[in-house]
């Protein structure tokens, strides 16, 4: 099978789809050719493909782009709409929480709002404390939207293909430091099912549950740790909101111990519903009490140096997990 980035992955999802229903387009700031095809080359080649209409450049209002896409959804259409950087979300949180999210509800079913959300963020770039969160959470905590997030190229193109098929809104995450990663194209036609986990390493001494880039940390710390005689499984969730409640209960009454990561801060996030949901329905079977890494608590620095040290570290997940197994 050929090689392809998760860039060229998304790119190929997004085209497949709008070859397949004219009633898919793209709009957002800077995604036309003339503009370059997105800041971060998603959309790049789509204009000459399908046309301005349908590759739609938008002023810079975070307002307008959901906006349209909401109604153009309300139409019959299937909007993809850009959300340059995820920061740029807090403009047009009224759009998504009190109208995307709830139109499907408040009309009795009878108002489906089929639009995904694609918006790009990450630590580590330098692009400072207004560009860099994961605010997975915040919708994450919104009844009615799909929160999504690929860490490798194959489930990107898959679970960009299922969003775009899903009748209510998904805000899919894309990370800047990804974008880059290589992997074998699963093809057309590839969909990686809303809702469902991978278990992207097996493991019998503790579940490790992450998503994003952090499976990558994940990956190597549990490549490092069998050198030493600890076997981790590592839990890409792919769906944060719904997440797969079952596979990840499955691995814990498996290995009797638990440890949530994700880049976005500690306090107040994804990893700590997971790990209260654990600690009430797998009690009899843990060994020890459910442990949670994330950001630190504060704005991402854009000090490079500060900015590596605010990132979980590696380090303290081998000590972590090393507590927890009882090898410190």
């Amino acid at each position: 099978m050929a090689q392809i980035t998760m860039t060229q992955a998304l790119n190929l999802a997004i085209d497949e789809a709008m070859a397949d229903d004219p009633g898919v387009f793209c709009l957002g700031e800077d995604v036309s050719a003339k503009q370059g095809g997105g800041v971060f080359k998603v959309t790049s080649g789509l204009t000459e493909k399908y046309g301005e209409h349908r590759i739609r450049a938008t002023p810079i209002s975070e307002t307008a782009i959901i906006g349209a896409a909401v109604g153009a959804a309300l139409a019959g259409q299937r909007p993809i709409a850009e959300i340059m950087l995820m920061n740029f979300v807090g403009v047009c949180m009224d759009q998504i929480v009190n109208h995307a999210a709830k139109l499907r509800f408040m009309s009795g079913g009878q108002t489906p709002c089929p639009i995904v959300i694609r918006t790009t963020t990450g630590v580590g770039v330098g692009f400072g404390g207004q560009h860099s969160d994961m605010l997975e959470a915040w919708f994450a905590h919104v009844a009615g939207i799909h929160v999504v997030t690929p860490s490798n190229p194959a489930d990107a193109r898959g679970l960009m293909r299922a969003s775009i098929d899903a009748n209510d809104p998904v805000i899919f995450i894309e990370n800047i430091l990804c974008y880059g990663l290589k992997a074998e194209d699963p093809g057309p036609g590839y969909r990686v099912p809303l809702g469902k986990a991978a278990i992207a390493r097996e493991g019998t001494d503790i579940s490790l549950i992450t998503y994003g880039r952090t499976v990558l940390d994940a990956l190597a710390v549990a490549d490092d740790l069998a050198k030493e005689g600890i076997s981790v499984e590592v839990i890409d969730l792919r769906t944060i909101a719904p997440y797969d409640e079952a596979t990840v209960l499955a691995s814990v009454r498996k290995t009797g111990r638990a440890i949530t990561l994700h880049e976005a801060v500690r306090p107040f996030g994804t990893g700590a519903e997971i790990a209260a949901n654990i600690q009430e329905k797998c009690w009899d079977s843990l060994k020890g009490p459910v442990r949670r890494i994330g950001g630190t608590f504060s704005a991402v620095p854009f000090a490079s140096h500060l900015e590596q040290a605010w990132i979980p570290q590696k380090s303290d997940l081998i000590a972590q997990i090393k507590a927890s197994v009882g090898k410190l």
